[in-house]
């Protein structure tokens, strides 16, 4: 087994917790070991940069501090919103720009260390993405995902802003569809991959955010997809859990998956149809046909 150093932030630990444990099934089997990096704290991806521009880059800081005190070189993370924060901290301050150089020098005072710049962070996506990985998950997929129409949907985080954390282009991203692909699903042609859905607008634009995921779902319909697949628990809860106050879709909804869902269902791990059993929007029928016999995706 190859070790992975394993940030979860937040949303893995609470309102995502299928992503976590899908995540670590698949990584298991692809033959990597996850191991939970030591102390991290909340990045506050959700709310910091909104309130408190030092915190929102204090934060991120001290898990990179950390995580060279550990003498981790590489940083893995499933969730789009911490690789986000963390990719921008991280290249701040390789920058070398004045906020980052006074938090960092602040957090030397506090642990002791300052980031020097030695770890590489790396998300869930742009790790299966590699062309060893993709061939392993062709070779575990003992049910592969035929009939499967989806849309891969990446949201705003994983490639904006490019300079900081795009690992491929930040326009036309290909990495999830390359994913799914080797999974055996098919993959919609579609010009919505990278529009924000406004999670971030939950509690102080709800109406914004609401017309926002509307259009990303009825343009995913509209391409001919059964299914949007994502990589980022806020994208996944919003456009999941939206779906119930939109008219329109209330009657005939979208489901939503985790990326590491499809994967473990194709490759037929276990807790699979657990997994899809969670969601509020149901998501067992679309993919009723890959789950174990007489399993019905309860959690």
């Amino acid at each position: 087994m190859k070790k992975l150093a394993f940030y979860p932030g937040c949303s893995l630990h609470s309102t995502a917790v299928e992503y976590d444990e899908s995540t670590r099934a698949v990584f298991a089997a692809l033959g990597y070991e996850l191991e939970e990096m030591d102390d991290w704290n909340c990045c506050g991806a959700s709310s910091a940069h909104a309130t408190d521009h030092y915190l929102a880059l204090a934060l991120p800081v001290r898990n990179l501090v950390l995580a060279e005190k550990q003498g981790l070189s590489e940083l893995f993370m499933a969730c789009a919103a911490c690789y986000n924060s963390l990719r921008k901290a991280d290249h701040a301050v390789r920058r070398g720009g004045r906020e980052a150089a006074e938090v960092n020098a602040s957090l030397e005072g506090i642990m002791g260390a300052k980031y020097g710049g030695g770890v590489r962070v790396v998300s869930t996506l742009e790790l299966l993405a590699r062309p060893e990985n993709l061939a392993e998950i062709r070779r575990r997929a003992i049910r592969p995902l035929r009939g499967l129409k989806v849309a891969t949907y990446y949201g705003c985080l994983l490639t904006r802003p490019a300079e900081a954390v795009a690992f491929e282009d930040p326009e036309q991203p290909v990495a999830l569809d390359k994913v799914m692909e080797a999974a055996g699903a098919e993959v919609v042609r579609w010009s919505w991959k990278t529009e924000c859905c406004g999670a971030s607008l939950a509690l102080s634009r709800p109406e914004i955010l609401k017309e926002l995921a509307k259009r990303i779902i009825v343009a995913a319909r509209e391409a001919g997809a059964g299914a949007i697949v994502t990589a980022c628990p806020m994208c996944h809860a919003n456009l999941d859990y939206r779906q119930s106050e939109i008219p329109e879709l209330a009657k005939d909804p979208v489901p939503v998956y985790f990326m590491t869902e499809l994967l473990g269902l194709a490759m037929g791990l276990d807790r699979a149809s657990a997994w899809v059993g969670r969601h509020l929007t149901d998501s067992r029928p679309a993919v009723k046909a890959f789950l174990p016999a007489g399993k019905v995706g309860t959690a």
